[in-house]
């Protein structure tokens, strides 16, 4: 069998460091080097004040899979770059973390290398990811009541599952969100973060509808060889355990805005969920 998937290039590919990044086929499949990214154009941007995004990223790379072997992930750069954009052109500054100010980890593997904006974002943030604040001290000293955010954002990218869900500073972050009103935003499998905010009864976010990436489509995705092996644990199953609801049986453009959350369903959603988030956000700020 493995020689079979290696002879139609659904093999997952080594890395250097032990890891395996998505076969071939699976990123002929599931990748693509430019975006449907429509512009960011709005006709009246946020310009009167200094309302910001706080973004959390994870700092973290490789997952172990069921199996034992490691799937290299990250912060994936379409569901990361496409939100951004967005929120840029509609006048909001984002501010970057990581769980310790760690880099930002990016999967390079999934990058639009032949779209224009989104690689000038990713070079003009380059010092921002590579050198992000701390959440651990943004939970610390900057919770407080006349802090200038508007919205917490979770990109997407495999690599949310890691470090983020069991996270009590963004489990407190989230809460501290949730009780001032701020938006939560959260993409593909960005919502396994918000598990990081279950300590308290009722969970916060139970009764909602969200979109995500559903754990069905992540369960077929080692027959292409996008990973190598079955995932270690289900975030939807979680999620739905606390009384979520995800909306999409498919990794297509779905986007839900249930009260302060706004979140999508895949890579798909990507300029959607941008446009929805900004649009929304401007609405409030105004």
């Amino acid at each position: 069998m493995r020689f079979i998937k290696k002879l139609l290039g659904a093999a997952p590919t080594p890395t250097d460091d032990g890891a395996f990044k998505p076969s071939p086929l699976a990123l002929k499949l599931a990748t693509s080097t430019t975006t449907d990214y429509d512009g960011g154009a709005y006709a009246e941007p946020y310009s009167h004040g200094n309302k910001r995004v706080l973004m959390v990223c994870t700092e973290e790379r490789n997952m172990t899979m069921a199996n034992g072997t490691k799937f290299s992930t990250g912060n994936h750069p379409v569901e990361m770059g496409l939100p951004m954009l967005h929120l840029i052109s509609a006048g909001f500054k984002i501010d970057i973390v990581t769980p310790t100010g760690a880099p930002a980890v990016i999967e390079e593997w999934a990058m639009p290398r032949d779209d224009s904006n989104v690689i000038k974002l990713f070079r003009d943030y380059a010092g921002a990811f590579a050198n992000p604040g701390s959440l651990e001290n943004f939970v610390a000293n900057s919770m407080i009541d006349d802090a200038s955010y508007v919205a917490i954002f979770l990109p997407g990218g495999h690599g949310a599952m890691l470090g983020l869900p069991n996270n009590d500073d963004l489990g407190a972050l989230l809460r501290w969100a949730h009780r001032r009103g701020l938006f939560t935003l959260a993409l593909c499998h960005g919502p396994a973060a918000l598990l990081a905010a279950d300590d308290q009864n009722p969970f916060i976010y139970k009764g909602y509808k969200i979109a995500a990436f559903p754990d069905a489509v992540d369960k077929q995705t080692p027959t292409i060889g996008y990973m190598p092996g079955h995932m270690p644990w289900k975030f939807g199953e979680k999620l739905a355990a606390l009384g979520v609801t995800t909306i999409n049986t498919k990794a297509d453009n779905t986007c839900h805005s249930d009260r302060r959350l706004i979140s999508g369903a895949s890579p798909k959603a990507a300029n959607d969920f941008g446009r929805l988030a900004a649009e929304t956000l401007l609405k409030t700020v105004r």
